[in-house]
């Protein structure tokens, strides 16, 4: 299924355990998040409600810095915004694995107070792919989040979620960045 950026998501496969299959590309390398060291601007676009055919969108800033961690194996972002009139924080640990050449992303929020399943994934032609399988209100998902950087200034950021292992995806989030330092 296409996005909003004519980018088609990867096909998802599953081993017998019904385990996500996910390969490296050959590029992958512990170089590939360079670009977003620093602090950006982020205009968010969030869809109101998910799976549910939900075809109206929330918008609000944010800020988010990253720095690295690990001699550039590892880096960690905060991410900071106001969402309903309240402050919502949020915060990425992303690592490089120099075995596998896969990046695992970690997310916490100041709601839940705990790490989501990591997505797991590479970059090829400054495009990432990173996959988890999690649930949502209770039902099994399968989640992508794609980092498009072809320009290193203003990289974009989206979610999408699968509930029927990936044959249909709906996009529900869309970070906008532009760096500020």
């Amino acid at each position: 299924m296409k996005n909003n950026h004519d980018s088609e998501i990867p096909k998802v496969n599953f081993d017998i355990h019904n385990e996500l299959i996910i390969t490296p590309t050959s590029t992958s390398s512990k170089h590939d998040f360079d670009f977003f060291e620093g602090k950006f601007r982020l205009r968010n676009k969030k869809l109101k409600s998910i799976l549910n055919h939900c075809e109206e969108w929330t918008e609000f800033e944010s800020t988010q810095e990253m720095y690295k961690v690990l001699n550039g194996l590892g880096n960690i972002d905060n991410f900071l915004a106001i969402r309903d009139g309240q402050p919502f924080e949020g915060m990425t640990v992303r690592l490089f694995d120099p075995q596998t050449r896969l990046w695992s992303m970690y997310w916490a929020d100041s709601n839940r107070g705990k790490f989501d399943p990591p997505v797991v994934g590479s970059f090829e032609n400054d495009i990432g792919y990173f996959f988890t399988k999690d649930t949502f209100e209770g039902k099994p998902i399968v989640v992508v989040f794609r980092w498009d950087v072809r320009d290193e200034n203003k990289p974009v950021w989206s979610q999408a979620f699968s509930d029927d292992n990936g044959e249909t995806w709906e996009w529900n989030w869309y970070m906008y960045m532009t760096k500020i330092k």
